[in-house]
């Protein structure tokens, strides 16, 4: 059995619904995964914000909008009368079940229950629609095994023996519909599991059943080896390991998320990203080996700001890089790159929250210097320090580009730089054109 995630673009009209229900029903008995349709998750934000801010008609006004997209969704699907009325039935459930949050103390945790609608409702239209074609659907409310524990992490062992018991139960059936992105907290109480979303729950699931594959369908063939909004002839990857794909996602890469994929790494899942508007394209496998000697693919990550503290008072004092660091722990600030000198150290943040308050600690210890619009670059694939020449080929490449920072040897599989915004785009195509297309 197979894990079948499908993003909210993917069932983001009545149209695409129909295309992905026809791919499914073509690839055998296994478990698919949706997300909300598309723009749906965002409403439901907006209403939850009217509703912090008390705005209850503001929050009304937006509930009918998006009944009223669904309402006609659903008349575009259904022929059948019959499962037309059943599923108008649970979308007005759950409708009615979003307008008794506007009667009460609006709280995070109503919020919470506000915007795990999305995916009941896609889940729910998929079963219908499914079952109208003669397709022995069943649904799977991750709200029955789905768990977080107070760190906000999956409670393996309840998981899985929620879903066997499920899957046992139901063994007869020809496809498995269920919820992405949404989960219970050890209170009982609806959460989510917030990094990564449906792409995470399709990898928790599949390594709770030892699946044979977890597949992650969205509208583009797979991880590109650059970014093909700034890059001509940008080319999917076609395999990458485990950590090559989570180096990617997490500098830039935005098909997937750069921690949702480990539960399947951990149990040896491989994992696919496919294409539903091309699901004969291969796509982009991703599993625990690599190939070798072999330049994968970059990516770009924006919004960066670096920080420099020099302090020749402080030269090789103990403790010095202890302080920086808990300066940046302290004040909830994570550190995307790193490198140090005799004299001082840089180094780089995407959460400019705090910055203030940082710059001003970091004053105490030396001089601060801010550098901010840029952007870190990662080149990723098989680059081991043994492996000659790599590093020279992705700086020669950018041999005309100014460089505010480099790391290197932290990953055997990463190399990063650090540049201007207006730098970025050259900076892409020319790591393309000499590393790619030479």
């Amino acid at each position: 059995m197979k894990v079948l995630k499908f993003g909210g673009t993917s069932v983001g009209s009545a149209q695409r619904i129909k295309n992905v229900a026809e791919l499914i029903t073509k690839r055998g008995r296994n478990i698919i995964v949706l997300s909300a349709m598309s723009g749906t998750t965002n409403s439901l934000v907006q209403i939850s914000e009217r509703l912090h801010n008390e705005d209850i008609d503001g929050a009304y006004g937006i509930i009918e909008g998006l009944k009223q997209k669904y309402a006609r969704t659903l008349e575009e699907m259904f022929d059948d009368q019959v499962y037309l009325n059943l599923a108008k039935n649970k979308i007005q459930e759950i409708f009615d079940f979003i307008r008794l949050h506007t009667m009460s103390n609006f709280s995070e945790r109503y919020e919470k229950e506000i915007l795990a609608q999305g995916e009941l409702m896609s889940t729910n239209i998929m079963h219908y629609y499914l079952l109208s074609q003669g397709v022995k659907s069943v649904l799977l409310p991750a709200l029955d095994y789905m768990r977080i524990d107070e760190n906000g992490e999956p409670e393996y062992n309840y998981i899985k023996a929620n879903l066997s018991a499920l899957l046992k139960a139901s063994s007869d059936a020809e496809i498995y519909i269920t919820q992405g992105f949404i989960c219970r907290n050890p209170e009982g109480h609806i959460d989510n599991l917030q990094r990564g979303g449906s792409d995470y729950s399709a990898s928790i699931i599949g390594a709770m059943i030892g699946a044979k594959e977890v597949q992650i369908w969205t509208d583009i063939d797979g991880m590109h080896n650059n970014d093909p909004r700034f890059v001509e002839n940008t080319e999917p990857v076609h395999e990458l390991a485990f950590e090559e794909a989570a180096e990617l996602a997490y500098f830039g890469a935005k098909i997937l998320h750069p921690t949702c994929v480990r539960p399947a790494q951990e149990h040896n899942i491989p994992v696919r990203l496919l294409n539903t508007l091309c699901p004969e394209a291969f796509g982009t496998l991703i599993h625990n080996s690599t190939e070798t000697g072999k330049i994968k693919a970059v990516a770009a990550k924006d919004n960066i700001v670096s920080l420099k503290i020099k302090s020749s008072r402080m030269l090789l004092a103990h403790g010095f890089l202890k302080r920086v660091f808990e300066i940046f722990e302290d004040n909830k600030t994570a550190i995307d790159m790193i490198t140090t000198s005799e004299v001082g150290v840089s180094v780089t943040i995407d959460n400019t929250k705090n910055l203030e308050q940082i710059k001003t600690e970091l004053s105490a210890l030396g001089d601060v210097s801010i550098d901010e619009d840029m952007v870190i670059i990662c080149v990723v694939g098989d680059l081991k320090w043994q492996n000659c020449g790599f590093e020279a080929d992705v700086l020669n490449a950018i041999r005309t580009i100014p460089v505010r920072m480099i790391s290197y040897g932290g990953s055997n599989h990463n190399i990063s730089v650090l540049v201007h915004k207006d730098d970025k785009i050259n900076t892409l195509r020319l790591l393309s054109q000499h590393l790619f297309n030479s």
